[in-house]
């Protein structure tokens, strides 16, 4: 039986909806390994979203739709910026009982911003939001986990950059995020600690000791 491509989905997209009006989420890796994976398609207009979400459904791949576009966009960018601190308090050797108490603090940090930017009706534990965030925290294919992770163990963020030899989007992100958060001024302890450490070169050891002082 002939495979459809996530190209030829990728191009009824186009044709449905311009560019800065949709969005897709997925695990690329799940994915191309044919793994059973969960597709969310935003877009303002829902029935298109479904027309798309029907090119791409399949035994392996189950598709939901979305109409709020703008969380689910800050939302995939700020997982990647907690994924990040995931990985230097991992790097660090803090133990799974923390990291559950900070992803506990990141959803709800992650709530604040998208509700302060685009406030609707939105669950923050839908898969696309907390599931997002889970996978990207926890996953050993995560890019954004491992470059953290690195920090952690001592890298300076040059060095674990070269040794990466990938992309960690969530280092621009943290960037991106605390400038738009310059408008917005949502408390949002976790950003702000990523932003000191990759950019202000702070001593994770001393920023992350602060942070936990935050937490609930």
């Amino acid at each position: 039986m002939r495979k459809r491509s996530l190209w030829s989905g990728s191009r009824t997209l186009r044709w449905l909806v311009p560019t800065s009006r949709r969005s897709v989420r997925y695990p690329k890796v799940e994915v191309a390994l044919e793994r059973l994976s969960y597709l969310t398609i935003a877009c303002p207009d829902k029935d298109k979203a479904r027309i798309f979400a029907r090119r791409l459904g399949s035994s392996f791949i189950k598709t939901s739709v979305s109409d709020d576009v703008s969380g689910i966009e800050y939302s995939s960018v700020l997982k990647n910026v907690y994924a990040i601190a995931a990985g230097i308090c991992h790097g660090m050797k803090y133990g799974d009982n923390f990291q559950a108490v900070f992803i506990s603090n990141a959803i709800e940090e992650m709530r604040n911003f998208v509700d302060a930017v685009h406030g609707l009706e939105r669950d923050i534990t839908d898969s696309v939001y907390l599931g997002d965030l889970l996978v990207t925290a926890y996953s050993r294919f995560s890019r954004n986990r491992t470059f953290g992770t690195m920090i952690g163990k001592g890298y300076s963020v040059k060095t674990a950059q070269l040794e990466m030899e990938m992309i960690a989007e969530g280092y621009y992100g943290t960037k991106c995020m605390r400038e738009i958060n310059e408008k917005y001024k949502v408390n949002m302890p976790i950003l702000d600690a990523v932003y000191d450490i990759l950019y202000e070169k702070k001593s994770p050891t001393t920023v992350i000791r602060q942070l936990t002082e935050t937490f609930k």
